[in-house]
């Protein structure tokens, strides 16, 4: 008898659970894949909302009809984020679903104008987007992107989410943050930022993602090019692997155009700091493992001939390095965090040191030092192709 009524209680219990607990339909929601922001003419935020169209191409009985387009772009306009968000089911029908976001775009008026925490709030308090979405300053109006069709990817959301990926990957020629990593920067003592830079390029509409985008408290300053951003992200320590090019270490002044290039595999950059008196100094290191790529006149025969190469690539890197901190100096943008690590090492002399760190970090003393080494696994020949060995 116990047993027949423990059955039935646990029946009775289960029963009420089993199924959907609310009466939300998939039908409701519309899924955001990328979401842009772009500063009005009247002054208001316009938001442009990139969802996922789930349509295919299949018709009935196994026919086919033609295929709907993957990405559709819905704009709403108001004087807050939240506001915006709320007007997308007037003009979409459904209800916008962001834990599927792949980035945040913001335009380059709006963040050169506006402080862009403001403009990502929204996004950090409701429970919805992932902290691993990756935000992104847009060259230009940044909804026009969504405009743009995709090459392989279903959406341009998706498009501009591999884009970034690969270029940081595999070329060093722009950065990669999520938005938990953004958040920690703003709340860096140097209060510099850094974010991918993507636009439009050509007459055939290819958005590439290369450069970087300097912000100093939350405001857009100015843009890196690719090539100075290459260099940025070896100091940060972030440069994961890509391509140097150098000059042949033969070639005269005058002729530049012989240019070989070395293949970046492993890249360590430390970076410490040290105090004269009252001037900062900056040190530097970084050690970089690769292989010659490509070699135009450059024969590697002996031992000699490969220290030669090695320190002739490290001068090139060093001068590169040299060149592109003293610029960020000049425009007095810590974009290497130097106040940063003070700070954590002499929290006392960085209090003293904060309301003239600009000045100081301008003035301060930094020496770069580049350890180059080839990897012999990788040596596959010792000439350049289609010449003899002499």
């Amino acid at each position: 008898m116990r047993r027949w009524i423990v059955v039935t209680l646990s029946i009775a219990l289960v029963l009420p659970a089993s199924g959907c607990w609310d009466k939300t339909e998939l039908t409701e929601f519309g899924y955001v894949q990328a979401v842009a922001l772009d500063k009005g003419e009247q002054g208001e935020i316009v938001l442009t909302t990139h969802f996922y169209n789930p349509s295919n191409a299949e018709g009935m009985g196994g026919g086919t009809k033609k295929t709907s387009a993957k990405g559709i772009s819905i704009r709403t306009e108001a004087n807050t984020i939240f506001e915006a968000i709320r007007d997308i089911p007037i003009r979409y029908g459904r209800r916008a679903k962001w834990d599927h976001m792949r980035v945040i775009l913001i335009g380059e008026e709006l963040a050169r104008n506006e402080d862009i925490r403001e403009m990502l709030d929204f996004f950090s308090r409701d429970h919805e987007p992932r902290p691993t979405v990756s935000v992104m300053i847009a060259g230009g109006n940044a909804g026009d992107l969504f405009k743009v069709n995709p090459f392989i990817e279903s959406t341009i959301g998706q498009q501009l989410q591999e884009l970034l990926k690969a270029g940081a990957k595999y070329t060093g020629k722009t950065s990669k943050i999520p938005f938990f990593d953004l958040a920690l920067e703003f709340m860096s003592e140097t209060d510099i930022e850094i974010l991918p830079y993507v636009k439009e390029t050509g007459p055939s509409r290819v958005i590439t993602a290369s450069g970087a985008a300097l912000l100093k408290s939350g405001k857009l300053t100015s843009v890196v090019s690719p090539a100075d951003t290459e260099s940025l992200m070896m100091l940060l320590n972030k440069y994961e692997n890509g391509i140097v090019e150098f000059p042949n270490p033969d070639s005269s002044e005058e002729d530049k155009r012989r240019m070989e290039s070395f293949e970046v595999m492993a890249l360590k950059t430390k970076i410490k700091m040290d105090t004269d008196r009252e001037r900062a100094v900056i040190h530097i290191s970084t050690r970089i493992d690769g292989s010659p790529g490509e070699l135009t006149s450059t024969s590697i025969k002996t031992e000699e001939d490969v220290k030669r190469l090695e320190e002739h690539i490290q001068q090139c890197i060093e001068s590169r390095l040299q060149k592109v901190i003293a610029v960020f100096q000049e425009e007095k943008l810590d974009v290497i965090g130097a106040g940063d690590q003070i700070y954590r090492k002499s929290p006392r002399l960085w209090k003293r040191w904060k309301p003239t760190w600009e000045e100081r970090f301008a003035e301060s003393r930094v020496d770069i030092h580049v350890d180059v080494n080839f990897s012999d696994a990788v040596m596959k020949s010792t000439t350049p192709f289609g010449k003899k060995e002499e």
